[in-house]
């Protein structure tokens, strides 16, 4: 059953019977977003490195149950930033999986690449002037920044972005925390990848509960896709400006180490 939306106001994940609540029984399938979650955002994407405290416990965690890591950073990116073996990844909001050499789905993205590069050339050419605005190139994504971009220039910024979408049709503008992005336009997103990341590695079982800890627009797929799956539960992390399908919520990424702490405590007593 679907669950509604709820307000950003969220009851505590850290709350006494939480977890028991949640797992009951169960197993649990850790899905982690990686920038405002298991690191904190900032100015410059390539400094938001993962803390000595917070890859331990990931590591823990991993060693008890299936942890997975769902970015919309490139996938080595992203491998390279958590630096541990025995994960599953998923970059470019899961186009692009790391299964440990087991296949990947066939999702057709390569016929994407082309409309990418032109986006990417297009996008640097225009914005180059722009103080602050970057453009990053993933494998199957463009993302233009606008953390440091001043806000008289937000809007054109954005103005080129929607510009360069709208000569794209196989690609559709998405958006996220101070950043626009051209992805292929595909029927997939993060709570797709989940889905499908579930049954791959046979945990699509009534013994599992999937947990996906997110922070922004993009993980509200992977909130929702759980919701109606009926055994998963989003954890939306820091504040939201909207409503949200994540039943519960943690402040931030040191909340987000206590709660996995709490987890490994709870599986693996010390």
């Amino acid at each position: 059953m679907r669950r509604s939306a709820r307000p950003s106001v969220l009851p505590s994940a850290l709350t006494a019977g939480v977890l028991d609540e949640v797992l009951g029984r169960a197993t649990p399938a850790v899905f982690l977003d990686y920038d405002g979650v298991l690191a904190e955002i900032v100015a410059d994407p390539a400094a938001a490195v993962l803390a000595p405290g917070r890859r331990a416990v990931v590591a823990r965690l991993a060693a008890r149950c299936c942890v997975a890591v769902v970015s919309g950073r490139d996938l080595r990116d992203v491998r390279d930033l958590v630096g541990l073996d025995g994960l599953v990844y998923a970059g470019s909001h899961g186009f692009d999986l790391d299964l440990h050499g087991a296949p990947a789905p066939d999702l057709g993205a390569e016929a994407y690449l082309p409309a990418l590069d032109d986006a990417e050339r297009t996008l640097t050419r225009v914005l180059g002037p722009v103080p602050g605005a970057w453009v990053e190139r993933k494998r199957f994504a463009v993302a233009v920044h606008l953390r440091q971009v001043a806000a008289v220039d937000r809007g054109r910024v954005e103005g080129v972005v929607d510009a360069v979408a709208a000569r794209n049709p196989k690609l559709r503008r998405t958006t996220g925390k101070q950043v626009r992005e051209l992805r292929p336009d595909l029927d997939w997103d993060k709570g797709r990848a989940v889905l499908w990341l579930l049954a791959a590695l046979g945990l699509d079982r009534d013994d599992v509960v999937a947990l996906y800890l997110g922070d922004d627009e993009t993980d509200e797929d992977a909130f929702r896709a759980l919701a109606e799956r009926g055994r998963g539960v989003g954890i939306l992390v820091g504040a939201h400006s909207g409503r949200t399908a994540a039943p519960y919520g943690l402040r931030d990424p040191d909340d987000v180490q206590a709660f996995l702490t709490a987890l490994a405590d709870r599986l693996d007593p010390v």
